[in-house]
């Protein structure tokens, strides 16, 4: 991504600081630091005051920084907190914005211990995060990429399998196909859950074998160039029964219906509330035990989220999941999940990988 976005929402940052009655931000977390400045290391801190961002690392980042970011950098041989509170004694700033949901109590009381006479640390919940909700054409264009990526592992990884492998071997081979293709990474710990252990929402991969007649969900994202993907798809060891194909119908016309509701100023309660009906009308619905989906981006789970109770409306560049799901303990669970992106009419669903139930 180019230097010049970074550099433009730094200013659209500190130009919003009046309004918030502060004088300066702080921004340790790592999606919302790279975000407005760039930088990828592991330990940073950048400071947006008006006219001028720091950014404040160590040594092992010294010629990282200078080449991911255009802020001033300041390489602090020491712990950054003590660097960080001579720049902001020097600027003479007295209302430090910082972000205390992504702050430990330790980073916070060593700051605050230390504060100049008369400056104080002022809450800042939501704000970065709020800007990132909306993404860039340039982020579009990754976000695609590594649903690309996501689908490509999924696949190749699909069509060499065999019944009896294991779950975490099979969770493995996605892994290794994503990378293989261009992945920095899983977006989170890839789910292979199969039989009875498919109604776990979120199980781990286990040893345990694909046996015929199982049901397997198979739960996959990819971090490429920072950002995410997401896509849940369904497999079948040998030919369904009637009482999966129902399920699976049911829980695919929900996530379709939920994707018919996507467009622009639609709440994300009424998203969810589109897939929970059709699971209604299927006596599903009280199996339906999470949320219809969540934003991604620089981060798996991001704002909005797409619950019973959330009620962000939806705008053009929003990257969400559609991903209903039911759950029936003893027996299995269903969940069919693709990567989709609002735009000025509709939306747009970026996962290619078709929605069949995969018979293994």
């Amino acid at each position: 991504m180019e230097n010049s976005q970074y550099e433009q929402r730094r200013r659209a940052v500190a130009a919003a600081l009046p309004e918030r009655k502060l004088d300066c931000l702080l921004v340790a977390f790592s999606p919302n630091l790279r975000y407005l400045s760039g930088f990828t290391g592991s330990n940073g801190a950048l400071l947006i005051l008006p006219g001028r961002s720091i950014l404040f690392t160590d040594p092992r980042y010294k010629t990282q920084a200078a080449q991911e970011s255009t802020c001033k950098i300041r390489v602090s041989k020491g712990p950054l907190v003590l660097d960080l509170l001579a720049t902001l004694s020097k600027a003479g700033v007295k209302r430090i914005g910082y972000e205390p949901a992504r702050m430990t109590c330790d980073t916070f009381e060593s700051i605050k211990s230390r504060l100049p006479l008369r400056a104080s640390l002022e809450p800042v919940t939501g704000w970065i995060e709020e800007l990132r909700m909306v993404k860039s054409a340039a982020e579009l264009v990754l976000i695609r990429q590594s649903v690309e990526t996501n689908s490509r592992a999924f696949e190749q990884t699909i069509a060499r399998i065999k019944p009896g492998i294991r779950e975490r071997d099979l969770a493995a081979e996605l892994e290794y196909r994503m990378r293989r293709l261009g992945a920095e990474k899983p977006s989170f710990e890839t789910i292979v859950a199969a039989g009875v252990r498919s109604a776990l929402p979120h199980a781990q991969p286990t040893a345990a074998r694909l046996t015929p007649g199982d049901l397997v969900v198979v739960d996959m994202g990819a971090f490429q160039d920072g950002y995410a993907s997401d896509m849940t798809r369904m497999l079948s060891v040998g030919a369904p029964n009637a009482k999966v194909k129902r399920m699976y119908r049911a829980v695919r016309e929900a996530q379709l219906a939920a994707i018919d509701a996507v467009r622009p100023g639609v709440t994300t309660v009424s998203v969810d509330a589109a897939a929970r009906r059709v699971l209604a009308g299927y006596g599903l619905d009280h199996c339906f035990i999470h949320s219809t989906g969540h934003g991604l981006g620089l981060e798996i789970h991001e704002p909005p989220r797409l619950g019973k109770r959330d009620r962000h409306r939806l705008r053009p560049g929003m990257a969400i999941t559609i991903e209903p799901g039911a759950y029936i303990e003893g027996f299995g669970g269903v969940r069919v999940e693709d990567t989709v992106v609002v735009t000025e009419t509709g939306c747009e669903v970026l996962t290619s990988t078709p929605k069949d139930l995969h018979i293994v």
